[in-house]
């Protein structure tokens, strides 16, 4: 009875959350922030795909999660390496 109820709301809860991450991604009045709501962004995205392999009962989901988490990563650096140093390699 708890899962019929708990998955749902977090569905909810997620994607609110992903809402306001979108907001500030498009509102956010410096750079720095913008990068910020990026990377919450990719955190609700990977949140979720495990709340969809929870509910469908598949592996799938997961694995897709942890490849957006590894590209998440590797683009926060690469972003803030840019903003403050003007390239990315060197």
């Amino acid at each position: 009875m708890l899962t019929r109820f708990a998955l749902p709301l977090a569905f909810v809860l997620v994607a609110a959350a992903f809402a306001c991450g979108f907001w500030r991604l498009l509102v956010g009045p410096s750079v720095p922030d913008r990068i910020l709501a990026l990377d919450t962004l990719y955190v609700n995205a990977i949140a979720l795909l495990v709340l969809s392999g929870i509910h469908l009962s598949s592996a799938a989901y997961f694995e897709a999660a942890l490849l957006i988490a590894l590209m998440g990563f590797i683009g926060t650096v690469a972003l803030c390496k840019y903003l403050l140093r003007g390239d990315i390699i060197g």
